[in-house]
């Protein structure tokens, strides 16, 4: 038996909001740095959204300058991997996320 989709989408939500809850209630620490020694390139992004929720967007940047990507990637992921009629454009909003990431990433490691 096949689940649906919309199951599916709403079981990796909740699982997801499991896991932030869990993270931010323990204050678990990032997993990657724990094994690494240096920060992953989502450290910070649990707390980012959570003062974004706030509405304390100066924090939120303070923790993760690409807090703002998540949103954008909920959708994303709810509308089948299409934001744009264009998928080239979709395809420029993903990597300019990646690109985004990357670049804080590089600057928490200097």
């Amino acid at each position: 038996m096949r689940i649906p989709q919309w199951k599916t989408k709403l079981l990796v939500i909740a699982g997801y909001l499991c896991m932030v809850a869990l993270f931010s209630l323990y204050k678990l620490p990032c997993v990657f740095q724990a094994a690494f020694g240096i920060p992953c390139p989502g450290c910070g992004m649990t707390r980012a959204v959570l003062a974004a929720l706030r509405l304390d967007f100066a924090a939120a940047f303070g923790y993760h300058a690409m807090f703002w990507s998540m949103p954008v990637l909920f959708l994303y992921f709810l509308f089948d991997q299409g934001l744009f009629r264009n998928k080239c454009w979709d395809r420029l909003v993903l990597w300019g996320i990646c690109i985004g990431f990357a670049a804080n990433w590089l600057i928490k490691l200097l």
